[in-house]
């Protein structure tokens, strides 16, 4: 099986959609209490053997790492959880990665929406101090 293969996309999407079902409803562990976990996507691997769960957690940088480290810790319960909901011939071993694209995003579209402000008021002031010298003396 390829790795871009259809079945494998398939199943990429079958785990992602559960994996999210079982952080969201199952998973009772302290590091998670408060936390928005989103499972951005998912990567098995076409053996089916390794997963690699790409995670954006909303808040700061210590809420993602307290997230991340109870979804270590519960890491065999999600995967005895994933093994009774997805028929696969090998359960994959699930490793979480942080995924800040989501945050990295955020931050350069309130960069970009600063520039164009500083642009619109500059010419703003532009336009202001062309009217005065164009204003007529009485």
């Amino acid at each position: 099986m390829r790795k871009n293969s259809i079945k494998n996309t398939r199943i990429n999407m079958e785990v992602q959609r559960e994996l999210s079902e079982i952080i969201r409803r199952e998973v009772k562990d302290p590091g998670l209490d408060g936390a928005m976990v989103t499972v951005v996507s998912v990567e098995v691997t076409p053996d089916l053997k390794y997963c690699k769960a790409y995670i954006s957690v909303l808040g700061g940088d210590e809420a993602a790492q307290k997230a991340l480290e109870g979804l270590k810790r519960a890491v065999g319960f999600i995967r005895k959880e994933l093994a009774g909901r997805v028929n696969l011939r090998n359960t994959p071993q699930i490793k979480f990665i942080l995924d800040q694209s989501i945050e990295y995003g955020v931050h350069m579209s309130r960069l970009i929406d600063d520039v164009t402000v500083g642009i619109k008021e500059r010419e703003d002031q532009e336009e202001e101090s062309a009217a005065w010298w164009d204003e007529p003396e009485q």
